[in-house]
């Protein structure tokens, strides 16, 4: 006889089970046990009424195995997903349940993978030591820039702005998140004029430099985008996960390339800037370093864009650790084989605010600025070059200020800034 909480089993201990933190407000009406319970059988084998079942098919359900206020655990049993798919698991942890009548609010706030799960996917193929071992860069934050403006930028000008940015003293160069291959700005060109500029840049400065071009596109025009970049000697792609799709980032990861993924998180807030429904930005950051981006966006606690900085340092540990600790907003994971991925902060960023980022998300880092750099009043390479003086100086433990008083470039940014 089928029970009415029948998804819910309290004294459970997860055992190779996939298991999600949710946070949850049932509908009015309905108790959190009967909303839990709801949550459980619908994203697993469940359905809104009773139906006639065999009896193997009991040993897959979902169970609610704590829950504390409105937050809730749950554990899948990985049986449930086909390995290598991460569409599959989420149209299951993350599916119809968010627009069920059930709960009032629902947001998927972290996501715990077992290992017959983990050992089905790649991971970063360079993660945070093998991109620093690729840049030749060992102990401070990574410092880059995208390119502003982020669209209208003719190739010929935009290719002049990389090398002023590069010359400057950044580290890397990207493409914003909208510029693909427009009329104005062609792929291939970009792509040719770019290079030519980058090895320019490392022949002057003696530094390595890489250029992170925007990919993304149909996956198949991607696959193609990405062989051209391997062609002609590039190390990175940029591409823009959420807009892409996840089944699309997988095929970009798995398709044998030797280039590091950098990937920018555009369109997250869709699903994660309402603090009570949708997913975390956690969850979206874990699956990325699942299928094995090896930088992501996650935010800066500062400058133009929402987040608070406690919420972005729960995500920097998340991807950078190997192994990750539980907090109330998050849960544990050993990542085992899989590299951790280097957190990128960017919007609105300035020199002034590198003491803030470095304090609270440390060195391994990679720190963008666009409109800090190329507003700079004496145009972009002095940006580049007060991005590279703030670096230092927080690396040697100085004052902006007083580091300032020396550097001409920071002393302005300062002064625009603060």
């Amino acid at each position: 006889m089928v029970k009415e909480l029948d998804f819910i089993n309290l004294r459970y201990k997860p055992n190779n089970d996939l298991i999600c933190l949710f946070k949850i407000k049932p509908a009015k009406g309905l108790s959190i046990k009967k909303a839990a319970n709801t949550v459980a059988l619908e994203s697993s084998v469940g359905t809104w009424t009773k139906v006639k079942s065999q009896d193997y098919v009991e040993k897959l359900k979902a169970k609610v195995f704590s829950i504390k206020g409105n937050w809730i655990k749950v554990a899948y049993p990985y049986e449930l997903f086909e390995p290598d798919n991460v569409p599959n698991i989420l149209s299951s942890i993350a599916g119809n349940i968010l627009g069920m009548k059930a709960v009032q609010s629902i947001r998927l706030e972290d996501v715990s993978f077992p290992k017959k799960i983990l050992k089905s996917y790649k991971g970063p193929k360079y993660g945070i030591l093998g991109i620093r071992k690729l840049l030749k860069i060992k102990n401070r934050p990574i410092v880059g820039t995208i390119i502003k403006p982020k669209l209208g930028l003719k190739t010929r000008h935009h290719a002049e702005s990389a090398s002023e940015s590069w010359l400057g003293g950044c580290d890397i160069v990207k493409d914003d998140e909208n510029l693909a291959s427009q009329k104005f700005n062609m792929f291939e060109e970009r792509l040719a004029r770019s290079f030519e500029k980058l090895h320019d840049a490392e022949k002057e400065t003696g530094e390595k430099k890489a250029y992170l071009i925007n990919v993304t596109a149909e996956t198949k025009e991607m696959i193609k985008r990405a062989q051209l970049v391997e062609d002609l000697g590039g190390k990175y792609v940029m591409v823009d996960i959420i807009t892409a799709g996840w089944a699309a980032v997988q095929t970009l990861r798995e398709a044998g390339f030797k280039l590091a993924i950098h990937a920018h998180r555009a369109m997250h807030a869709a699903f994660d800037r309402n603090p009570d429904h949708g997913i975390s930005m956690m969850v979206l950051a874990d699956f990325a370093r699942l299928i094995g981006v090896d930088q992501i966006h996650i935010g800066t606690g500062i400058g133009k864009l929402e987040g608070d900085i406690e919420d972005i340092e729960d995500i920097a540990e998340d991807i950078s650790m190997k192994d990750v600790k539980a907090t109330k907003k998050r849960l544990s994971q050993k990542w085992g084989k899989i590299k951790p991925v280097f957190p990128v902060s960017s919007g609105g960023l300035h020199p002034g605010h590198i003491p803030f980022l470095v304090k609270h998300l440390g060195k391994d880092l990679i720190i963008q600025a666009g409109g800090g750099v190329h507003g700079h009043p004496q145009g972009t390479r002095a940006g580049a070059q007060a991005m590279r003086q703030a670096v230092d100086a927080v690396m040697k433990k100085q004052n902006l200020k007083s580091y300032a008083k020396t550097h001409e470039e920071l002393r302005e940014a300062l002064k625009k800034w603060g």
